[in-house]
């Protein structure tokens, strides 16, 4: 005769036992349903009732004002807020002033000019996977890229404006981008 694991009648018997929230509409049960969004609690009685309610609760509270500080925008006194995606520094004149203060990041220096349209320059942009890359500023109308560091310096053997610097066996180089030329020279000092 097989022994009954008692362990999970029991468990069965207090998700049963379980008390669940009901509609502020209608008084059904609410359900944990899915969207492209995320998770939310829903009625169960839909689309009869059609209430819902965000299953996690998050609050753009103010932790402390920052006297001593200005917006650069408005000149609002700034504050430490907790929000959605932790804490951050932004104007206590939020919704008229948008300003949010972020990492001091270094000055970007723009690139060499933009070898295709020669109106922008490159500047250096990061992908949604986090990898840098070297576009031109002139996008949409220009979508000229290259995945390395470029370089002001022309191409000895096809006359392209532009190099991009890598490194080979230890040793800084500067390539060609152009798939047609590749020309490889060391980098000078």
């Amino acid at each position: 005769m097989s022994k009954i694991d008692h362990s999970l009648f029991n468990a069965d018997q207090h998700a049963l036992e379980r008390e669940y929230e009901v509609c502020p509409k209608c008084g059904s049960e609410l359900v944990i349903k899915h969207s492209k969004s995320g998770p939310f609690l829903g009625c169960a009685s839909y689309p009869a009732c059609d209430y819902i309610r965000a299953i996690a609760h998050h609050d753009n509270h103010d932790i402390k004002v920052l006297e001593d500080s200005a917006c650069p925008l408005c000149s609002e006194p700034l504050v430490v807020r907790n929000g959605r995606y932790g804490m951050f520094i932004g104007c206590t004149g939020y919704p008229q002033c948008h300003y949010i203060a972020h990492d001091d990041e270094p000055e970007e220096t723009p690139g060499p000019s933009c070898p295709k349209c020669q109106k922008g320059t490159l500047h250096k942009r990061k992908n949604k996977y986090g990898k840098f890359f070297y576009a031109c500023d002139a996008y949409p109308q220009c979508k000229y890229s290259v995945n390395h560091p470029p370089v002001a310096h022309p191409c000895e053997a096809c006359g392209w404006p532009v190099m991009v610097q890598k490194h080979r066996g230890g040793k800084a180089v500067l390539q060609c981008p152009q798939k047609v030329c590749q020309h490889t020279i060391e980098e000078p000092q």
